[in-house]
Formats: structure tokens, sequence, C-alpha cells
């Protein structure tokens, strides 16, 4: 299984479970969290972009992960990704530097995981 399908396979899973639990606050931030990123005063892409320089400078993996693929859906470029990687470690410090070569890496699995269906 490709790491692509394996972190949205596993996130999918877990987010199952956790709101079959039926916890009302849980529920709530899961919808906010969902809404917030729809197109508004600023595009999904534009929110998205934000997510992805806010998870790497609070070093957030799974986050980065999420957004990257969020991101690339959107139509970002790999340009724009490392423009993203700049400010981002540019906000950060060189602590973004580990999860930046975790975010390339990633960032090319979603590329292949493209061609593979093209």
């Amino acid at each position: 299984m490709s790491q692509v399908n394996a972190f949205n396979e596993y996130r999918a899973k877990m987010n199952e479970k956790i709101l079959a639990e039926d916890n009302k606050v849980l529920k709530r931030f899961f919808n906010l969290d969902t809404n917030a990123y729809q197109d508004g005063a600023l595009s999904s892409k534009t929110k998205e972009l934000l997510g992805l320089v806010a998870s790497m400078v609070l070093r957030c993996d799974d986050c980065i992960r999420y957004h990257l693929g969020k991101c690339f859906n959107e139509g970002v470029s790999k340009e724009e990704i490392f423009e993203v990687f700049a400010i981002a470690n540019l906000v950060g410090g060189s602590i973004c530097i580990p999860h930046t070569r975790r975010a390339v890496e990633y960032w090319e699995a979603l590329e292949n995981e493209q061609n593979k269906t093209e």
C-alpha cells in the first residue's frame, strides 16, 4: 500500500471511530474544521496553503500530510508548495527543516500516485 493510501485510510478509519462515539464537542470541532476551509473571502486553496504553513510551524506531520493532500487536490503547483515551505521555515526556524524533508517526500508520493492513475 502506498504512503498516501495508508495515511488516508488510517485517517478515515480513526475519524470514523472518533465520530461514532457521538461526542457533541468533538463532532462540532470536526465540523468547524471542515467549514473553516470552505471558500469564503479567501479561496479554499488559499486556506489550505495557510493551514500547511501553520502545520509546518507547529510541527505536526499528520497535519502537514493532510494539507499537502488538500493542496494537491486544489491544483497547487510544486513551485507554490516550495514557496510555502520557504515561508514556514522563515517563520518557524530551522526546527521546520526535518518536517520540510518529510513534506517533500509526501508531495513526491502524491505526484507518484497521480502518475499511476494517468
